[in-house]
């Protein structure tokens, strides 16, 4: 489990693939400090395991499945990444419910100054609209961030200045892709939803011309 609070955003110096699956090595040292073998690290928003390590790099191994459904497959070596620990049960919770699990990818559509804030337009597939609200979380290659607006196939966030310095949101451009994954108690909420539909007179088009 973790909160989306980036820790440090550390640097790929290797990357060793094969037909399916892959092996980064990440330098960061801020994150090792406390490290053990079999730990959760998320790394732009994926959950992975350290492998190995050092006092200023670690390993991790990323399976089938992850490389074909998040961004990992599009790293290349000294590309920047979003890094955070698992969350600590006496650690304060700054940010919001993050499973490591991602959603699905989006992709950046603009990025649009305003005053002292940045909104970032992420194009994300239909299925995962649907569970986003106003107001309401997402996270963004591992970055929790509150939804400032929603569309049909897109959600707009909007980043403040330290966010924006020290995640890699700051550096990724128009056309980018990054790993989304939506709120995990909307995700619940939903689900339940979906199955319970065609047994209730309560449905989705219900729900939402009277405001929920």
């Amino acid at each position: 489990m973790f909160t989306g609070i980036i820790e440090d955003r550390g640097r790929v110096t290797a990357i060793q693939k094969d037909e399916k699956s892959m092996q980064l090595t990440i330098a960061t040292k801020k994150i090792l400090t406390d490290a053990n073998l079999g730990d959760s690290i998320a790394v732009n928003g994926v959950c992975l395991t350290i492998t190995h390590f050092t006092d200023e790099q670690m390993t991790v191994d990323v399976m089938p499945e992850t490389v074909k459904a998040t961004t990992i497959h599009t790293l290349k070596l000294g590309d920047y990444v979003n890094l955070e620990r698992a969350m600590s049960a006496g650690g304060r919770f700054g940010g919001h419910f993050v499973s490591g699990h991602v959603d699905g990818v989006g992709t950046i559509r603009s990025k649009k100054p305003v005053s002292n804030a940045v909104y970032i337009e992420i194009e994300i597939p239909k299925e995962l609209a649907e569970n986003c609200i106003p107001k309401g979380s997402i996270t963004i290659d591992g970055t929790s961030l509150t939804i400032f607006k929603v569309s049909e196939q897109s959600v707009t966030v909007s980043l403040i200045p330290h966010t924006y310095s020290e995640t890699i949101l700051g550096i990724k451009s128009v056309g980018d892709q990054v790993n989304i994954e939506t709120d995990m108690l909307g995700k619940y909420v939903m689900h339940h939803l979906r199955k319970t539909e065609d047994k209730s007179n309560i449905t989705l088009d219900f729900l939402r011309q009277n405001g929920f």
